[in-house]
């Protein structure tokens, strides 16, 4: 029970962590480390932070300027 839920949280909750650490070039691992830490020492407002970010990447095609989502003229 407990691996099947670390598992889910590897799979689904950890990709704001992954996605940030692609665009500033740091690893995973370190923002990890320093979103926990964040977290204790300003009593969980980062996990506001880390929720906004984890909306707006699940839901980051609806955000897009319409010109890069067209695919063809046909699509007006």
């Amino acid at each position: 029970m407990i691996t099947a839920i670390r598992d889910w949280f590897e799979v689904h909750a950890f990709g704001v962590c992954t996605w940030l650490g692609g665009k500033l070039g740091i690893r995973t691992t370190r923002i990890r480390m320093y979103f926990i830490y964040l977290t204790f020492f300003t009593v969980g407002s980062p996990i506001l932070i880390y929720f906004m970010l984890a909306f707006l990447l699940e839901h980051r095609e609806y955000f897009r300027p319409l010109r890069t989502r067209r695919k063809t003229v046909w699509d007006i």
